[in-house]
């Protein structure tokens, strides 16, 4: 994930963030850039309290109207829409594209198709929402720029009187799911290898050790790895981690396409009880609104990013149809049979075969650095505060801490398909859908309103509630995969 760091200064009691830009490495940084005023002395902890300090806001938009916050966006270095497009493809393109198999085996061939594209493009909505409320909320407070997390904090202090209060919390909650969401992906990306290296393993010596002992196996090399502190020295395991996914995910797409069986082999429609797991999966997959903020901040058109076709349109639309085809040639190749990663229905006894196992899992092993680099950040500027003297040290220990929490929590759950339900089902259906209705029903509440016959409004609700029913169902789906499975153990 993409994002770049915050530099503010504040100018009469507004707080003016200004981007420096970055390497395209930095990108993974963005999404927890910080708004410096005395707000920042508030601890989390204490969001929702009523002593919370304020900031004066510009509520009238013809009175802000005049602020254009993409002509005061300081960008050393700000990217075309050419270069936008690869970003936003290569922060949504990830292992979960190699999981959309078993969402179609949850789903069924057709409705799987027809769903796909129908959540992908509430998704992109969802995106859309986001976007345009930081482009409001910009020019009301006459800032050049806004996070993700800062969308939700200015809503809530640019909104109604009543909800001001709770601005700090819901930026605290939104950086608490960007966390848990993140951490959660770490664990899966240790499954993920772990289970890869299993069966690449097993052929060879008939060894047959339980996937957990190669999860403890990678606790040292973690550990080693995630001591970078640097971005700029990631960007060379980035680099061989996208060329490893690539050339992965082409020769298994060669696989998936020879001899497939006819279409009528397959179910048109799974059964009720399986959606959730198409659900929760799906989202997983395809939500990646984490970096979408960051990668507009970032442009030298943001105004394009959400045009028609635009950056966001063209994007998604070429993930969305990418996602869709593996899922439904995936499915259509190894029905019911197919498992968490496609990769591990590829046959073990061809050679290509486990060297495509063995480069995705040296891949997604690389990228666990990048992808814990984000909560390792969101925490630590959180609590450094707490530590005057030995910051390094406790840094050290903090990173040392979180690497072993993933390996025990990966060990604990193995199960690689209800892993990554759960994960899309709590954290994506919040971040992708409930919490963008939620900006935007804050955002439009005085000006310009819900609009007639409060559509608006119904709108979010139905978002909101499409979110819920994932979220629930999603997790006890989840739930109970994983207690069968620990039945069976």
């Amino acid at each position: 994930m993409k994002r770049a760091t915050f530099h503010m200064s504040t100018r009469r009691s507004q707080i003016r963030p200004q981007l420096t830009g970055g390497s395209k490495s930095e990108l993974t940084g963005y999404i927890f850039g910080r708004m410096k005023s005395e707000l920042n002395d508030v601890p989390a902890q204490t969001a929702a309290g009523s002593t919370l300090p304020l900031v004066d806001m510009i509520k009238d938009d013809e009175e802000a109207g005049t602020y254009n916050p993409f002509e005061n966006r300081k960008l050393t270095h700000p990217t075309t829409d050419m270069e936008t497009l690869v970003h936003l493809l290569k922060g949504s393109l990830g292992s979960g594209i190699l999981a959309m198999p078993l969402a179609f085996v949850n789903a069924g061939l057709w409705f799987g198709l027809v769903a796909t594209i129908a959540i992908g493009a509430i998704c992109t909505y969802c995106i859309h929402i986001l976007v345009r409320c930081s482009h409001i909320l910009c020019r009301r407070a006459q800032l050049p720029s806004l996070g993700f997390a800062d969308v939700a904090e200015v809503a809530f202090l640019a909104g109604p009187e009543q909800l001001k209060k709770y601005s700090r919390l819901a930026r605290f909650i939104i950086n608490l799911f960007l966390v848990i969401d993140l951490i959660g992906c770490c664990c899966i990306y240790i499954v993920f290898v772990a289970t890869n290296l299993k069966q690449v393993v097993d052929h060879y010596t008939h060894s047959y050790w339980d996937v957990r002992i190669y999860i403890l196996m990678m606790l040292v090399p973690l550990i080693l790895l995630n001591l970078i502190r640097k971005l700029k020295y990631l960007t060379p395991f980035s680099l061989i981690a996208n060329v490893l996914i690539g050339a992965g995910v082409g020769i298994t797409l060669y696989y998936i396409v020879t001899d497939l069986p006819a279409l009528s082999d397959r179910k048109a429609i799974a059964e009720v009880q399986h959606m959730p797991m198409f659900f929760g999966t799906v989202i997983f997959a395809l939500e990646g609104i984490g970096v979408v903020m960051s990668l507009e901040n970032n442009m030298k058109n943001p105004q394009n990013f959400i045009g028609c076709p635009g950056v966001l349109n063209t994007g998604m639309s070429v993930v969305v149809m990418l996602y869709a085809t593996v899922g439904f040639l995936g499915y259509l190749k190894y029905g019911d049979d197919t498992k968490g990663s496609i990769t591990l229905n590829l046959p073990v006894e061809d050679v290509l075969a486990q060297m495509v196992k063995l480069m995705i899992a040296v891949a997604i092993f690389l990228t666990y650095a990048l992808q814990f680099y984000v909560p390792m950040e969101i925490i630590w500027k959180n609590i450094k505060g707490n530590f005057n003297e030995h910051q390094n040290a406790a840094e050290y220990t903090l990173r040392i801490g979180l690497v072993i929490l993933t390996v025990i929590i990966a060990a604990a759950l193995p199960n690689l398909g209800p892993f990554i339900t759960l994960i899309g089902a709590v954290c994506l259906s919040t971040l992708g859908l409930m919490f963008p209705a939620v900006i935007e029903l804050v955002t439009f509440y005085e000006k310009p309103g819900y609009g007639r016959f409060n559509w608006v409004l119904w709108k979010n609700v139905f978002l909101i509630l499409f979110g819920v029913v994932g979220f629930v169902t999603g997790t006890y789906v989840s739930i109970v995969e994983f207690s069968e499975h620990l039945e069976e153990v």
